[in-house]
């Protein structure tokens, strides 16, 4: 069973974000967000967060880029109580059982997404308002095989 990790390239989501996810937390799409947004809620930063920032489930805080890892079912059963907690605390929920429900489709919805790929594969996410409602789309970064050449300096020790 795999899930996704926030990664930082730099610091850029420090300043794009109102509230960045921190490095290595786990992540969701987390559209659920703006499920009852309009055109006129996308200003500023929470535009950001909405055109292209992933949900990191333990600070609530969103990031540009997520990278696929493998998840163990124990830590699948805390981020679901910690999300249905989430839902209750921010969006009204009754309670954390009545939450849990919703909060496990999330949690299984990005397994699903993630399970598909290798380890340390990266993932964006973008978003538009339609219609219908949120439409959102992911794009796929294969990781890359490094090559010494890469890395290798060339020179000599004779100068």
């Amino acid at each position: 069973m795999k899930l996704a990790r926030a990664i930082h390239f730099d610091e850029s989501d420090t300043r794009v974000f109102q509230n960045p996810a921190r490095t290595g937390e786990w992540c969701l799409s987390g559209g659920f967000e703006f499920s009852n947004w309009s055109e006129g809620d996308l200003v500023g930063k929470a535009r950001q967060a909405f055109s292209n920032g992933w949900f990191g489930i333990e600070t609530c805080g969103r990031v540009s880029f997520v990278a696929v890892t493998q998840l163990e079912p124990s830590e699948r059963e805390t981020l679901i109580a910690s999300l249905a907690q989430h839902f209750v605390d921010t969006y009204g929920a009754p309670s954390a059982d009545a939450a849990r429900p919703v909060a496990t489709e999330e949690i299984d919805q990005m397994i699903a997404l993630c399970d598909d790929h290798a380890p340390n594969t990266l993932l964006t996410v973008a978003r538009e308002l339609t219609e219908a409602g949120v439409r959102e789309t992911f794009r796929v970064i294969e990781p890359q095989e490094a090559d010494i050449m890469q890395f290798a300096v060339h020179g000599s020790l004779d100068e």
